[in-house]
């Protein structure tokens, strides 16, 4: 008999964290092989919504199989009578820090994270699906260095338009406050928010106020600020990166780049005058154009 708690035939080693409607617990099969699991229980018939945001999230997130998108396994539905009160989410494993825990070491490494999100997002669009929720808390870095998306409880397929608004505070955009069709341009213009944060420090301004903790209420044209250009925040940071965030972050989607394939174009860019100006102040010979290859990142996985 088995020493821990069990949640649909799985050992709980520890709980990782809590959700809206959902804990997340850190858990192994008979095997030894470490999974995430999210369980969600039905206790009011409002939970409902969270049953069947946690049903869809593995819905979509099974279809993927990119090295940088968490992978979900199979989704367990537990009934009382004939209802399913609860359900659990099969998950990768991944064994490491969001980007709001841990920053990168040097700007470098920071642009070349962010282009992995890029290259993973880019997977996500090929196949149709929109992620909506790129923030510093839904990317990990594992020990390795392998770079995670994770949680696609907000994921649709392109044009999705929402009957509610979902997303997060300072990276959430504008299209997403209007209830507007969801695009590729949305997760441009969240990995833009978030690389503004993750080399600024700062937020954003924003395109809505909270007005409380059910939803938000949209700002009149005159109440957005400019953003400031990231440049003018962070002087070691580069033109052509200072340049693409802020194109990332234009109000409206169509002045921005149009999809991740152009986003990791202009950050293999950055990347290549980051180095060149690496290797200038260390007296070094200069790379040559030929020289300026980015690197694509880690392909690897932990946990499961």
């Amino acid at each position: 008999m088995s020493k821990y708690h069990q949640i649909a035939g799985y050992d709980i080693v520890s709980t990782l964290g809590k959700g809206a409607g959902s804990v997340l617990y850190a858990a192994r099969d008979k095997h030894g092989t470490q999974f995430c699991l999210k369980r969600v229980t039905k206790k009011a018939p409002q939970d409902q919504r969270y049953i069947d945001q946690a049903v869809a999230e593995h819905q979509i997130a099974s279809k993927f199989d990119h090295p940088q998108l968490r992978k979900s396994f199979k989704v367990v539905k537990l009934r009382e009578l004939i209802r399913v009160s609860e359900v659990v989410v099969v998950m990768e494993m991944v064994d490491g820090l969001t980007l709001e825990e841990y920053r990168p070491p040097s700007m470098l490494k920071t642009v070349q994270v962010c282009r992995d999100v890029a290259a993973a997002l880019k997977s996500m669009h090929d196949d149709g699906y929109v992620h909506a929720d790129i923030k510093p808390n839904n990317i990990m870095v594992t020990g390795d260095g392998v770079v995670k998306i994770i949680d696609f409880g907000q994921s649709c397929p392109k044009n999705t338009v929402k009957e509610r608004i979902q997303g997060t505070p300072d990276y959430i955009a504008p299209e997403q406050v209007k209830r507007q069709a969801i695009t590729e341009q949305t997760d441009v213009f969240c990995l833009g928010a978030t690389m503004y944060w993750l080399l600024t420090g700062k937020n954003i301004p924003t395109v809505f106020t909270r007005r409380n903790q059910a939803g938000v209420q949209l700002k009149g044209g005159d109440d957005y600020k400019k953003i400031t250009p990231p440049i003018e925040l962070n002087p070691q940071m580069t033109p052509a990166l200072s340049s693409l965030i802020m194109d990332c972050c234009q109000r409206k989607p169509e002045d921005r780049p149009d999809g991740m394939r152009t986003v990791i174009e202009r950050l293999d860019m950055a990347i290549a005058q980051i180095k060149r100006n690496q290797a200038a102040a260390a007296g070094k010979p200069q790379p040559t154009p030929m020289d300026d290859t980015s690197e694509v990142g880690n392909a690897g996985t932990r946990g499961a």
